[in-house]
């Protein structure tokens, strides 16, 4: 029987994961090694050791609507895109609003994750801890790792010949908060993620000159989609999944692209991906064509090699007196507390988990990684369910296949997402159907034809409309009263 359970992280899955405990009666007990919750929305103005870092003006690339926790909306006359300090306000409200911060140790490093000698037949693990110089071993029936994935830079400086010789400032942009230090500066940005473009179009205001690097292209989205309202309100929808799963795949990748070209295209301004009609996740940038017109930014393919003060491009350019480089190249994920790495990278070093969560070799199914998927929906949502889930394997409520079918369907979603998001994006996921899988297995996904008798104002709602997380608590175990009234005034909120 699973009754304490170690929490391993008090940012937006940790949250989620002490709250899924505890309205299951289960003993939750959370370790954080910084001094509050938040996790990544918690700025600082100096990256910490071990923990994910933001910049100063951050902001959600989900609406309100979207992304928050299913129980608890956000106050009606919150924006729909927030600041990290706003969204940072809410998380904090959340942890009040539950009773949450008393299962919450702060300052506290977990240091060691094993199994217990007895493990085949408890499922048991000793955590070691570390606080104030001293350390601590627990043993839990069960453990949630809720550390997330924007911890560990990716600092590929090997894939770049010369970079040793270069005489400027290089840095990762996990060290990059806000732009007045780069004013009058020449800077290349190489990645053209979130972060990438967010920073060149940030140090655009200041620098003298910009030059954006990227090695495959993307698509590029703003948050205000058609009519001035928040793209995932229209885009997230269940009749859009439904359409893609029915269409064939030509017509479906044709409609994609146009959609994706439907404010400007993206060939005309060098962003347009190489793999055009691969769904790896888009970047979210209302500013960067602008800035790409006015000649501040300039877009340039990837980067061959560095010399003294200058850069070669692949397709032959020189760009002279560069001053700065940012390396927006990403995050690697690591488990530096885990005794026995290959629990959760079981194959060639990549993680291997069953429905993105559970390591399918565990004699016993008492650990579960939480928000180690990336799909084009909000993260918070997606973490909640996955707890959800976890809990109710760890209570054998949730029963698993054997592990050849685990790793055979692992096997069969790691095919269909090499062919939908390309080999660099296994962590890749579509929202709505991951969701209505978990969903599915704990009885909590709407069911559209029953609420088409019973309510069919919300039946339409739900199919058409949004899916809001607030679907996901309508029926069901751990249902909430108030998400129905949620539902049909979600656009309300969102006018407000």
């Amino acid at each position: 029987m699973v009754r304490r359970v170690a929490v391993l992280g008090a940012g937006v899955s940790g949250l989620a994961a002490i709250k899924c405990c505890l309205d299951e009666g289960l003993e939750a007990t959370c370790f954080e090694q910084s001094e509050g919750v938040g996790g990544l929305w918690r700025y600082t103005d100096q990256a910490e050791e071990g923990r994910a870092s933001i910049y100063r003006t951050v902001f959600t690339n989900s609406c309100k609507e979207m992304m928050c926790y299913p129980d608890f909306p956000f106050p009606d006359d919150h924006p729909n895109y927030m600041h990290n300090a706003r969204l940072q306000h809410y998380i904090c409200k959340y942890a009040e609003h539950f009773d949450l911060l008393r299962h919450i140790r702060f300052k506290t490093l977990v240091t060691k994750v094993r199994k217990r000698p007895d493990f085949s037949v408890t499922g048991q693990w000793e955590v070691v801890t570390q606080r104030d110089g001293k350390e601590e071993t627990a043993v839990f029936d069960a453990v949630m790792v809720c550390s997330g994935h924007h911890v560990y830079p990716k600092l590929p400086l090997a894939e770049f010949p010369g970079i040793q010789k270069f005489k400027g400032y290089y840095f990762h942009s996990r060290e990059y908060k806000e732009p007045e230090k780069f004013r009058g500066k020449k800077v290349l940005v190489i990645g053209l993620g979130n972060s990438g473009c967010d920073i060149a179009v940030e140090l655009s205001t200041v620098a003298s000159q910009v030059y954006l690097s990227s090695r495959s292209g993307s698509w590029v989205m703003s948050r205000v989609w058609d009519n001035g309202y928040p793209w995932d309100m229209l885009v997230i929808t269940r009749f859009q999944t439904w359409l893609g799963n029915i269409l064939p795949r030509a017509l479906s990748d044709w409609l994609y692209v146009r959609g994706m070209n439907r404010f400007f295209k993206h060939e005309n301004f060098g962003l347009m991906p190489l793999n055009r009609t691969s769904r790896k996740e888009p970047v979210f940038n209302d500013d960067l064509p602008s800035r790409i017109a006015c000649g501040v930014v300039v877009m340039k393919p990837n980067v061959k090699e560095f010399r003294e003060t200058s850069v070669v491009f692949q397709d032959g350019t020189v760009q002279d007196d560069v001053d700065v480089v940012v390396f927006a190249t990403g995050y690697s994920y690591s488990y530096p507390f885990m005794e026995d790495d290959s629990i959760i990278k079981s194959r060639d070093n990549q993680v291997t988990l069953y429905k993105g969560i559970l390591p399918p070799h565990l004699k016993k199914p008492t650990m579960a990684v939480i928000g180690l998927v990336q799909s084009l929906g909000p993260t918070i949502p997606t973490v909640d369910l996955q707890c959800r889930w976890a809990v109710k394997v760890f209570q054998g409520q949730c029963t698993l296949p054997p592990v050849t079918e685990m790793m055979d369907d692992i096997d069969e979603k790691m095919g269909k997402k090499l062919k939908w998001y390309g080999s660099s994006t296994t962590l890749q996921t579509d929202y709505i159907t991951y969701m209505d899988e978990l969903a599915s297995a704990i009885g909590v996904k709407p069911n559209v034809l029953k609420l088409l008798l019973t309510d069919p104002r919300l039946a339409l709602e739900v199919f058409f409309g949004p899916c809001s997380p607030y679907q996901f608590r309508l029926m069901g175990p751990g249902k909430w009263s108030g998400a129905r009234k949620a539902i049909l005034t979600q656009w309300d909120r969102t006018l407000r």
